[in-house]
Parts: C-alpha cells; sequence; structure tokens
C-alpha cells in the first residue's frame, strides 16, 4: 500500500513541477530583464531545488563515447554481451587499429544495492586507457514482469559464474562493494569444481565479507531486527502499470531514504550550497552539483528474495565467515581457491563498510599464497572515494591495474597454477 501511496503522491505532484520548471525557465530567460538580477536568480534557483527535490530520477547514461588509448583519442561502443532477465552485460568496446596484450580484461561486477551501474561511470571511465572493460549492469526489478521468475543471490552468483564462462580464464575480476560476497563465493565455487575458466585475479573493493569486524550502522542495523522484520516492513509489491506489477521488491525510494538519514546533515548542506551557487551564477560548481545527484538520487527495486537472502546471509548470520555460507546445498568455501590472486581495498573513512570487513577474504582464503594476495588501505576516503575521485584515479587505479598486469605477466609465463613471484 504504502508504494502505492508513494507512486500517486508521485503523479500529483507532477502538474506543480511542470508549473515550477515553468517559471524557473522564464525567471533564468536572458531575454528577461529580471534574469540578471538577483532576485530573478533567487526565484530561479529555488524553482530548481523544488523541482529536483521532487522529481523521480531515471537510470542514468555511462555516456562514454571516446577514451584516450596511447595519447590517441579512439571511440567507444557500448555492446551488450550478455542478457539475462536480471541483468545484462555491457563491453566498453575500444576502437583500436591492433589489441593491446598489456591491457587486462576487467570485469567490474557493479553494487546491486540500490544504485544503478553507472554509479561505476568514473571507474570505468578510469580504466579504458589501460584495460578492456566489462560491466554488470543490473535490472530495475520493477520493469522485469513476474513471468520471468524470481533472482536471488544464488542466481547472482550463477550469473558471475556464467559471465566468467563467456569470458574466460583470462579475465580479472573486481567486485565493487555488495558484490564482494557474492563474487568471492562464485570463484570458490568454480575453484572447488577445478573450473577451468576461473579468473587470472579478484579485487575485492570495500565490500563486506566479514561484517563482525568494526561494524558500522548499516550493520547494527541487520543485528538488531529479525529477518522476519525487514520482510515485514521494506518488502512491498510492485503497483500497477510497471511492468513487474505484483512483484516482491525492496523499493528504491526506501533505499535512497536509508542512504539520505545516514549522511543528513551533509545532503542538507549539499542543497544549500548548491542554492547559493545558483544565486551566484557559479555555474561550474552548480553542474558538479547536478553530476553527483543526478546519479545518486536515481535508484532500482531490489528483488525480496534476494534482498532478504543477502540480509541473512551477509549480515545476520555471518556465514561466509562462519564458514556456513551454501549455494544450492554445496557448501561455499574460500579455502578452495589457489589459482587466483587477490587484491582487497579498504578506505580509511569508509563509514558502510568497517575497516578490516574486505581485509577478512585474506584469512578466508588459506590456499592462495602469500605472494598472490595483497591488500591496501587508501587514507582520506570514504566508502565511494574507494571506488570513485581524483584519489581512485590517482592512486587506487594504478595500484590495481599493477596487480593485474604481474598476475598476467606470470600466469603467462609460469602456468596459472603456480603462485606468482
Amino acid at each position: 500500500m504504502f508504494y502505492h501511496l508513494y507512486e500517486m503522491n508521485h503523479a500529483l505532484m507532477q502538474p506543480w513541477r511542470a508549473a515550477v520548471d515553468a517559471t524557473r525557465l522564464f525567471y533564468r530567460n536572458p531575454l528577461n530583464p529580471i534574469s540578471q538580477t538577483r532576485a530573478g536568480r533567487t526565484v530561479a534557483a529555488w524553482c530548481e531545488v523544488f523541482e529536483r527535490t521532487t522529481r523521480r530520477y531515471g537510470k542514468p547514461a555511462f555516456d562514454l563515447p571516446q577514451t584516450e588509448v596511447g595519447g590517441k583519442t579512439v571511440d567507444v561502443r557500448e555492446t551488450v554481451v550478455w542478457s539475462k532477465p536480471f541483468c545484462k552485460m555491457i563491453h566498453f568496446a575500444r576502437d583500436l587499429e591492433k589489441p593491446r596484450p598489456e591491457d587486462p580484461k576487467v570485469l567490474l561486477v557493479a553494487p546491486m544495492s540500490g544504485h544503478y551501474a553507472t554509479l561505476l561511470r568514473g571507474t570505468v571511465e578510469r580504466f579504458l586507457p589501460e584495460a578492456d572493460v566489462y560491466v554488470t549492469d543490473w535490472i530495475d526489478a520493477r520493469s522485469v514482469p513476474l513471468s520471468d521468475g524470481h533472482f536471488d543471490l544464488d542466481d547472482y552468483i550463477d550469473y558471475l559464474i556464467e559471465m566468467l564462462h563467456l569470458l574466460g580464464p583470462e579475465t580479472h575480476i573486481v567486485g565493487v562493494c555488495q558484490p564482494s560476497v557474492p563474487v568471492l563465493a562464485a570463484i570458490s565455487l568454480m575453484e572447488g569444481r577445478d573450473d577451468p575458466n576461473v579468473p587470472l585475479s579478484m579485487t575485492l573493493m570495500g565490500g563486506p565479507i566479514d561484517t563482525r569486524r568494526n561494524p558500522t550502522a548499516v550493520n547494527r542495523l541487520a543485528e538488531e531486527k529479525s529477518i522476519d522484520w525487514f520482510e515485514s516492513n521494506v518488502i512491498m509489491k510492485v503497483p500497477f502499470p510497471n511492468p513487474g506489477f505484483m512483484r516482491d521488491v525492496y523499493p528504491g525510494f526506501l533505499q535512497l531514504t536509508g542512504f539520505m538519514t545516514m549522511n543528513l546533515d551533509r545532503h542538507l548542506i549539499a542543497q544549500k550550497d548548491f542554492f547559493m551557487h545558483l544565486v551566484r551564477d557559479d555555474g561550474d560548481s552548480a553542474e558538479k552539483h547536478r553530476d553527483f545527484y543526478d546519479e545518486y538520487l536515481a535508484v532500482m527495486d531490489l528483488t525480496a528474495e534476494f534482498y532478504l537472502q543477502t540480509v541473512d546471509t551477509v549480515f545476520i548470520k555471518h556465514a561466509l565467515p562462519n564458514g556456513t555460507m551454501q549455494h544450492r546445498g554445496e557448501s561455499v568455501d574460500p579455502s578452495a581457491i589457489h589459482r587466483v590472486a587477490l587484491m582487497t581495498i579498504e578506505g580509511e573513512n569508509d563509514d558502510i563498510t568497517g575497516r578490516g570487513q574486505t581485509k577478512g577474504a585474506h584469512g578466508l582464503c588459506t590456499s592462495i599464497p602469500d605472494a598472490m594476495k595483497i591488500h591496501y588501505e587508501q587514507p582520506r576516503v570514504g566508502h565511494y572515494g574507494v571506488f570513485n575521485g581524483s584519489r581512485f584515479r590517482s592512486e587506487i587505479a594504478p595500484r590495481m591495474l599493477d596487480f593485474m598486469r604481474a598476475r598476467a605477466t606470470f600466469a603467462s609465463q609460469s602456468g596459472r597454477r603456480k603462485p606468482a613471484a
């Protein structure tokens, strides 16, 4: 019922948003002399803030048509190379004259925790000059008909294994935040089956491998509530006329509320600063605000079964570090991993995934030689700074690429089953 009320409220607000936006355009029209005054800019600023705070943000585009490779500008094409009802795998194909063997093939597993895969736009952009990049593009559950079946954490892991089979054994997989657990689980299962398509390396970034370490507010909430509480309070049915009508989901707007309230003071200050930038006609600063919040406020629904199974497995039972995680009746044993190099990355100021939670993967992957494992903690960055921003571009990404190239070089010279020097 709450989801239906949310949809109804959004529809009722539409005429008001249109009227307010028309007013904004009137006061921003350069032919209108009032637009050059502080009073005119103030009215326009109020109108834009109102319109943006009541708008529903759709899925953004990656919009990465070009990159620079070896000092030359090359075109980039987005191509869907694998597809299932709840996910597509996108290849950012670079228009190169000839392949670059030194560039690693990288599968970026985007978080399925509310935001779209475009949250990794900056990550993809940084990797494109030096890597052959693939990204998981998760589908909004509200747009998937009930006839396409359900999707849970087990399905998520199966999807990853299928993608790795398609890409082949020369792949480097990167799990950004939430995917760290299913990525580690998928590789554990593949190694246990002696699968020839295990990747060369896996990099886990700011992921909740062991949420018992330095628990954050997110972790404590899960521990304080039972799984029945989550099912009763946050699971709703998709309303008509969405394609996923009657599907049980964890709605995106509820997730966004949680994201915002964690740092509400910071978001309120950002809105105030945005308003003042508009009044002062500081176009560059205002545009940076728009770019960030166009992405941050675009959210998607998650299937109820995926959300509940993830909360129960990762945050309540701590099944992976406790050694009790199962995948369709098969034990998930990270100690089976011995051919795949491991890199973990954390942010010093991460308030979503506490320090040490991702590093916990090293203690689980006991069969990976020490020479094939590395941990890096980036100073002065929070959760999003682990995979985006200036420090990611200048300090984290180069380390990741060096790690992948070193592993690929050793594998080609000495065989995949031997530890790296």
